[in-house]
């Protein structure tokens, strides 16, 4: 069973949720429907989700094709809390204008850590390491 992936799956998914209601909320304010229509603040909402959805669910396949060849659980575990925390701070980061970089750029250098970690599980999974 990959509890491992399931737990930081659900993590994940619960921290997506808020900031699709960040956009809700954004889109509210500004009376937008569809696309930006030029609202900053709702660009910036609607990019820190996208951004969210761009990179955590290839981290998830490839943490749970690394949990399922059987890669070491306390791993397995700093990549999650990475990711987790990586997005996190990206999208605090991004969430006022201007930009909180150091927030920002920690989240971005923590999302490549994480899939790279990620990868790496899942590269010694398939060469039969685990």
């Amino acid at each position: 069973m990959p509890k491992v992936t399931a737990l930081y799956a659900g993590l994940l998914v619960a921290l997506f949720l808020a900031l699709t209601f960040r956009v809700f909320a954004a889109r509210y304010r500004a009376q937008v429907a569809l696309g930006t229509g030029g609202d900053r603040r709702l660009l910036r909402a609607v990019r820190v989700h996208a951004n969210f959805a761009e990179n955590v669910p290839l981290f998830l396949a490839a943490l749970l094709a690394a949990e399922l060849a059987g890669a070491p659980g306390p791993t397995l575990h700093a990549a999650g809390g990475l990711m987790l925390l990586a997005r996190a701070l990206h999208a605090a980061g991004m969430s006022r204008e201007p930009d909180i970089r150091p927030l920002r750029a920690a989240g971005a250098l923590g999302t490549v850590l994480a899939l790279t970690l990620a990868a790496a599980l899942a590269l010694g999974a398939g060469l039969g390491l685990w």
